[in-house]
């Protein structure tokens, strides 16, 4: 498989765009679009969904994302691995994309100042596919959600989070989000529509609200890629959606849509007990000195 391609593959899937991703990498839009043809004839699967000029990932793309993120990582470890000045230092963190949206910006431009020598890979991902990453050693900590005793049908996998270091870190208020002419709701049998707008299925806080909805009335989930999506569903009228408070009010919408609490969600940082490392030691000091500037985090 062609690690250029796959470089090429992941700005295309950052920027939604062939045209911002050429202006990236140096090269034509049309030579873009011949690696992303080429990446899709060689895989069998259609990667994108094309919309006019926008690129979107389809499930299949999605699926194929991660697993390109681990492709291009480890190429990268063994290109340093076998210069002269020995292997770089290298730190692979996952996030789910609330956290990185809304807690991560102001951590990771510090980090990066004070160990300007660390690399930081960022993969971006739903808690269930980021714990199974740390498990595997793919990725070496992550920022997952976990959900509260009583809110979901699925309980964590114990296996795995016995093998796992677990500290929190932030507290994030979930929502119900509603569209603005939508009355007040208590349980889910006062919903007026039939949908709920969510990311992929290992995200926690859609476990949190499918399981919410299902006490009395269940909800048909509509699976969209990011929370503009879901709020864009709801201010529609199409469907209500689920999101942390810190990420709607980063998104400054300009109408009134309403919310309904769905309870408080910790924000774990996870590593494997036996592969922590001094460059992970680093990146949790940078954490937790970050956390008293949030009014969410843990105390």
């Amino acid at each position: 498989m062609d690690f250029t391609a796959l470089e090429i593959f992941l700005v295309v899937a950052e920027q939604s765009s062939v045209t911002r991703a050429a202006a990236i990498v140096g090269r034509a839009p049309s030579n873009i679009t011949n690696r992303v043809r080429a990446l899709e004839d060689e895989l069998g699967v259609v990667l994108f969904s094309r919309d006019g000029k926008k690129m979107t990932l389809t499930r299949e793309g999605r699926l194929f994302r991660s697993y390109a993120n681990r492709l291009t990582t480890l190429a990268t470890e063994a290109r340093d691995a076998l210069r002269p000045h020995g292997p770089a230092k290298i730190l692979r963190l996952g996030t789910m994309e609330s956290t990185a949206a809304s807690r991560l910006p102001s951590v990771l431009r510090e980090f990066s100042e004070e160990h300007p020598a660390i690399s930081l890979r960022l993969t971006v991902g739903a808690t269930r596919e980021l714990t199974r990453s740390v498990v595997s050693e793919e990725i070496d900590c992550a920022l997952i959600a976990r959900v509260p005793n009583g809110l979901s049908d699925a309980a964590e996998p114990k296996e795995e989070f016995d093998l796992l270091d677990v500290e929190p870190v932030y507290q994030e208020d979930l929502l119900l989000v509603l569209p603005p002419n939508h009355p007040g709701v208590e349980t889910a049998a006062d919903i007026r529509l039939d949908a709920l707008a969510a990311l992929e299925p290992g995200c926690t806080y859609r476990r949190i609200a499918e399981h919410w909805a299902r006490q009395t009335r269940p909800l048909r989930t509509v699976e969209v890629t990011s929370y503009h999506a879901i709020l864009a569903n709801v201010v529609a009228g199409h469907a209500v959606g689920v999101m942390p408070q810190s990420v709607l009010d980063m998104m400054h919408w300009p109408t009134g849509i309403k919310t309904r609490p769905l309870g408080a969600v910790e924000t774990l940082l996870i590593c494997r007990k036996d592969n922590r490392s001094s460059v992970f030691d680093l990146f949790h000091q940078a954490l937790l000195a970050d956390r008293p500037a949030s009014s969410h985090a843990l105390r």
